[in-house]
């Protein structure tokens, strides 16, 4: 009996996309498109609602150890990913390794494993650039900090922060995709938002990124500036959410006294 090609709609998240994955087999069904409520494109193929259920995703969930540690591994943080058509990609690297066993994902030559090997590979490295590009500012007690990655970085970057800074209450807010982790002692959650305005900094705050820019500043030897071999290391869109290199921030900084030549 041939499948039947569907489009499915979904909720957006990982448990509406295994929900998805379930449907689809229970009824034998081909997705061949993905769309969230946020698309305002229309399909060709007959349309499927799914509405996110947490048992049958878990069931899913339940059954990615029979992909092996690494297809688990690039089937959970493949979704975390940019890829476009991810959920398309997600859904072919799902029935290859059902179908195969474990030892799919060595089969590199395979263009489905080969793409989203590369996507998880891009998100790893980002997430990765994070650990030391994420700046925080004291406001009111809690830290906070702003990124705009391409990938879902946040749930790779939880057990980093989280570990580094345990007692500590902070917030590291997702601008792309409108999400925010928060964590305080004993406690985190990554939660939608849809805005994230960083409060006024005290004296304080103004103080410490005043002695960084200083300090970046200062240790810089002129004579071995390379610019290419900078943006090598730390790529330029990082940079608006850096505290060396915010130009919106030079006004409001106090002025430190200058290092002279002895």
């Amino acid at each position: 009996m041939a499948w039947t090609s569907v489009c499915c709609q979904y909720d957006g998240t990982f448990a509406g996309f295994l929900t998805c994955v379930f449907d689809c087999y229970a009824n034998r069904e081909e997705p061949v498109e993905f769309r969230t409520p946020d698309d305002l494109c229309c399909s060709l193929y007959p349309l499927r609602t799914v509405v996110s259920d947490p048992e049958r995703a878990g069931r899913v969930y339940r059954s990615l150890p029979k992909l092996g540690r690494e297809g688990r591994r690039l089937a959970v943080r493949g979704f975390l990913t940019c890829l476009p058509d991810k959920e398309l990609w997600l859904w072919r690297l799902l029935r290859l390794g059902y179908a195969r066993g474990p030892g799919f994902t060595q089969d590199l030559t395979d263009p489905t494993v080969d793409k989203v090997r590369k996507a998880v590979l891009q998100l790893n490295s980002e997430a990765h650039k994070y650990t030391g590009f994420v700046r925080f500012s004291l406001l009111d007690g809690i830290l906070a900090g702003e990124i705009e990655p391409k990938n879902q970085v946040l749930p790779l970057l939880r057990p980093h922060f989280s570990g580094r800074y345990p007692q500590e209450r902070f917030v590291l807010c997702d601008r792309t995709h409108r999400e925010a982790l928060f964590h305080q002692p004993g406690r985190w959650a990554i939660v939608p938002v849809e805005e994230f305005h960083l409060g006024r900094p005290g004296e304080e705050e103004l103080a410490f990124r005043a002695m960084w820019r200083q300090f970046y500043d200062t240790i810089a030897i002129r004579e071995r500036e390379n610019p290419r071999c900078r943006m090598t290391h730390m790529p330029k869109r990082y940079w608006a959410m850096m505290t060396e290199f915010r130009e919106d921030w030079d006004s409001a900084l106090p002025e430190l006294p200058r290092r002279t030549a002895p």
